[in-house]
């Protein structure tokens, strides 16, 4: 059963920090892209890091968040620095295989919500 969880959201004042953390079971987590997704109120999901054989970043996050992953842990992390209001959203965990057949899993989702 593939499994992919996300943790680590909450409530955080402008110019905090957060460390989200998703932990996969069920596939090869090793042979999967792993990304970081959002969706803000009346918004449509957007993309915000990946990490495959590189890491890429939306223009909005670049020089704040930090994606990484740890493959003996099944896990993937974003290290959200320098938060702003508009950072608000569900962050959702992508994965994506990277060979072989087209494979795309999400996670449930966790809320961010960065306000004083």
């Amino acid at each position: 059963q593939v499994q992919l969880v996300e943790s680590g959201g909450g409530l955080v004042e402008p110019g905090g920090s957060l460390r989200l953390s998703c932990t996969a079971s069920g596939f090869a987590f090793s042979s999967f892209a792993m990304n970081w997704f959002r969706q803000a109120p009346g918004k449509e999901r957007e993309f915000v890091a990946g990490y495959g054989g590189l890491t890429h970043y939306a223009e909005s996050v670049k020089g704040r968040f930090t994606i990484s992953r740890d493959n003996a842990k099944n896990t993937v992390f974003l290290q959200m620095d320098s938060l702003k209001p508009e950072d608000t959203a569900v962050y959702y965990c992508k994965a994506v295989a990277m060979r072989g057949r087209s494979l795309v899993y999400w996670g449930q989702g966790t809320q961010v919500t960065v306000s004083s």
